[in-house]
């Protein structure tokens, strides 16, 4: 079975660190694209980062400069380090792959 399995959600005050994981099972992820998108109460799904097979980033303006996507693809995971949280930043992260395969999503919250 094919899934993709987000961690590392929670609660966070302003200012504060998230590191978000999401385990593949069922296939080899290194040589696809995979992402982080996120959606907020009332809002459409955005993309937040993106990363290629070759490891080339990408990010949304909105987090660049606080936010990092890497991948282990020994461990056939993709990760989020989310760093300056702001209130803002309030969403369900889904983790993606080749833009078809999604995670359940993982709660992150920002607030004091």
């Amino acid at each position: 079975q094919v899934q993709l399995v987000e961690s590392g959600g929670g609660l966070v005050q302003p200012g504060g660190s998230l590191r978000l994981s999401c385990a593949a099972s069922g296939i080899i992820v290194r040589v696809f694209p995979m992402g982080w998108y996120r959606q907020a109460p009332g809002k459409q799904r955005e993309l937040v980062a993106r990363i290629t097979a070759g490891g080339t980033t990408n990010y949304a303006d909105s987090v660049k400069g606080r936010f990092t996507i890497s991948r282990d693809n020994a461990k056939n995971t993709l990760y989020l380090q989310m760093n300056s949280l702001k209130p803002e930043d309030t969403a369900v992260y889904y983790c993606n792959l080749n833009t078809v395969l999604w995670g359940q999503g993982t709660q992150v919250t920002v607030s004091s």
